[in-house]
């Protein structure tokens, strides 16, 4: 079973885009929202995967991912999202020798920007780079099952 331990946090700055190692632009779509347990399609230019997700607890949940054929993902994401999907462009940082991803949301979830660390224990120190702004990852609105379902563009400033 694989676990993944994750960190959110919002940007306070752009400065991070002058360290950019890599973009790819992301597609993902939700088959379920299920708290308990969330199903979601992703497209991306390695590949397509299906993923499971546990409840997230203590900043880390149950996660199973799995390639599949991009035809079926492409189905999968036109036939059985209840929801639009979610369309990003992901970026990869280094710094302090670790790897950070920063999601751009584009469409109904434009201008918000997510850092993201992965991290092999949920007690794990880092250095945290000048650009990052304030924690979010126990605030559900920033989970992306959630972003489909109530997108930024709707939350009132």
């Amino acid at each position: 079973m694989g676990i993944e331990i994750e960190r959110k946090f919002l940007l306070k700055n752009d400065s991070w885009r002058a360290h950019v190692q890599s973009k790819s632009r992301i597609i993902q779509a939700y088959i379920s929202v299920n708290p308990a347990a969330t199903v979601r399609v992703r497209v991306t230019a390695a590949g397509a995967f299906l993923t499971l997700k546990g409840k997230r607890h203590n900043y880390s949940a149950a996660e199973f991912e799995y390639k599949i054929p991009a035809q079926d993902a492409a189905a999968m994401l036109e036939l059985m999202s209840p929801y639009p999907p979610i369309d990003k462009w992901r970026y990869r940082v280094s710094y302090a020798g670790n790897s950070w991803e920063i999601d751009e949301f584009n469409g109904a979830n434009a201008g918000l920007l997510i850092a993201e660390i992965e991290l092999d224990t949920a007690t794990a120190e880092f250095a945290c780079p000048p650009w990052l702004g304030m924690e979010v990852s126990d605030d559900p609105r920033y989970f992306n099952a959630c972003l489909v379902q109530q997108p930024y563009s709707t939350w009132g400033k």
